[in-house]
């Protein structure tokens, strides 16, 4: 999408940090803002700060954990605006440190249920909307640069749940209908809340300028680190290796693709290209 102008823009977690400097950015693109957050106070900050900018600003009190009020939160933007052309899952919480062995369980969980199932609610709930729509529109899930590679020791909770919104969003890339864009937002550190311990990361307002031009150009992977692709290459220079020495191509090899297997079998009958060439 690369006309806000008019566009009903919903954000979560949008009352502060990149949300809110996302939310700036969107308003300056003459977008009308719904942005939803777990603290009224806060919500009543923004708005105040976003009002200038835009034509339009409407908050709600939302938590993305649960179904009924990511539901309530879609209820209310359609009733207020209408309609509405892009969601942007942004609401997370930083990690609680511990090593994997010695992880508690409900701490893992309490991490998973905003970054990972948080982002999920809105997925389903306004992608179902937006199909239903029919008009162009678009879902821009927030992950990290814990998405392509584990930045943090002792976060595997927080790295679980940004790998799983990566695995999610090149899901949604395959199966939504053409009219709606999908995008993943790939932060590395940025100043906001979820970053208190440091004043080292980059300037929020900077990043999200850098997010918006990638998203007014229809990228996938938006992108903004770059130090991160280092990290990222070792990754995949080990895997790499790997298959080298002990799983290297061969002339057929393609005989136990799963997707080959799966579209010959008719195992993916709404994929017609599920086989070898699709991008996975």
């Amino acid at each position: 999408m690369k006309d806000f102008n008019g566009k009903v823009v919903v954000i979560t977690g949008g009352a502060t940090g990149i949300g809110f400097a996302l939310a700036k950015q969107f308003a300056k693109k003459g977008a009308q803002l719904l942005i939803a957050a777990i603290q009224m106070k806060r919500l009543e900050e923004a708005k105040e700060k976003l009002s200038p900018l835009t034509s339009r600003v409407e908050i709600f009190e939302c938590d993305v954990t649960k179904r009924e009020q990511v539901e309530a939160l879609a209820a209310y933007a359609w009733e207020k605006f209408g309609h509405v052309d892009v969601i942007v899952n942004n609401a997370g919480v930083g990690p609680i440190p511990s090593k994997v062995i010695d992880a508690k369980y409900e701490d893992v969980q309490s991490v998973l249920a905003v970054n990972l199932f948080g982002v999920w609610n809105g997925v389903s709930v306004f992608g179902k909307r937006f199909i239903a729509q029919g008009t162009p529109a678009a879902i821009y899930n927030v992950g990290s640069e814990n998405s392509f590679f584990n930045a943090i020791p002792e976060g595997a909770g927080y790295e679980i749940s940004k790998h799983g919104v990566l695995a999610m969003t090149v899901a949604l890339r395959e199966e939504l209908p053409k009219h709606v864009e999908v995008a993943l937002i790939c932060p590395g550190l940025v100043l906001s809340e979820l970053a208190k311990e440091t004043q080292e990361g980059m300037p929020t307002d900077k990043y999200a300028e850098i997010v918006m031009n990638q998203i007014v150009a229809g990228e996938f992977y938006i992108v903004s680190h770059a130090f991160n692709f280092v990290r990222i290459s070792a990754r995949w220079r080990e895997i790499e290796a790997a298959f080298a020495k002990y799983a290297p191509r061969y002339e057929g090899d393609v005989e136990y693709d799963v997707r080959t297997i799966g579209a010959r079998n008719n195992w993916y009958p709404g994929y017609p290209n599920a086989g070898p060439d699709i991008p996975v």
